[in-house]
């Protein structure tokens, strides 16, 4: 009998600097090959999307956390794309293949972190289009609010399936949810800032009907917590509700026309288990884009 597959993530990784698409393509062949010829049990590449990951360097960080944090539940192919327009041309690449064991057998998905310098940050979809797995699903996470009017943002919005957002990580409340609107219609749409505010949404449903003639909510909480919480509300409604946001990191508690809404703040979910929820999803939204809307 074989020995037992380490309980930790198998790594293969190669880097290179000023590499070509075609490099990396042989590269990630090479990995694979021997990622299953040093590990004692069968590997198997089950990758169900491809994940890309639009991620300034200010968010590079955190974004390895949680891509970390998801582990196996999402094998995949990850693109995480980094760009560096104010350096001198040029494409760097770090790959990984990831492998975790399940049963008598390792799950293994591979991970492609790019280094776009100079001119090839404004081309990302170039880059990208040829590293998809065909005829899978695309999602992209990004990092930060957009700069709406990019050409990074509409290139990459046309070759994904959908685009995850986190409007906590936006300055410019409300009026993001404005710009946001204009691509409901090009790309399915989620938001991460939208699935921490789901335990509150189902406790203040659980008032009703004495929820219906609400006039005003306090939200101790983020900003957009508190936008998206009042834009539900006068969706569902059927008129106007006016917000006061008690900014706190953690969504701790909605007050109904003065009056604190009686449930606990509960404990808030972990980013990577939220973006994982996200990539279950495959539809639009129709209940947050009501919300987005009227929190405009």
């Amino acid at each position: 009998m074989a020995p037992p597959l380490n309980a930790g993530i198998i790594e293969d990784d190669w880097t290179g600097e000023d590499v070509s698409i075609a490099q990396i393509e042989r590269e990630l062949a090479r990995l694979r090959v021997d990622s299953a010829e040093e590990s004692a049990q069968p590997n198997l590449r089950t990758s169900v999307m491809t994940h890309i990951a639009w991620v300034p360097p200010e968010w590079q960080h955190a974004a390895e956390e949680t891509l970390a944090g998801m582990a196996e539940r999402h094998p995949s192919r990850t693109l995480l794309l980094v760009p560096k327009p104010d350096e001198d041309d040029g494409l760097d690449a770090q790959l990984s293949i990831r492998c975790f064991p399940i049963g008598d057998r390792a799950v293994c998905g591979e991970v492609i972190e790019l280094i776009l310098r100079g001119d090839r940050a404004a081309a990302p979809a170039s880059i990208a289009l040829p590293l998809l797995i065909s005829d899978l699903p695309v999602f992209i996470r990004w990092r930060g609010e957009p700069q709406w009017d990019s050409p990074e943002l509409a290139q990459l919005v046309g070759i994904v399936d959908r685009l995850i957002v986190d409007s906590t990580e936006w300055k410019n409340l409300p009026a993001g949810y404005a710009r946001l609107v204009e691509l409901f219609d090009r790309v399915a749409v989620s938001d991460i800032a939208w699935e921490r505010t789901e335990r509150w949404r189902a406790l203040l449903a659980s008032l009703w009907p004495g929820i219906r003639d609400v006039k005003a909510i306090r939200v101790h909480g983020t900003a957009a917590q508190g936008y998206l919480l009042a834009g539900w509300l006068r969706s569902r409604l059927g008129h106007g509700v006016e917000v006061e946001v008690d900014e706190h990191e953690r969504l701790e508690g909605v007050d109904l026309d003065g009056e604190p809404a009686p449930f606990p703040p509960g404990k808030p979910p972990v980013a990577s288990d939220v973006l994982s929820a996200q990539l279950d999803r495959f539809g639009r939204d129709p209940v947050y884009e009501a919300a987005v809307r009227a929190a405009t």
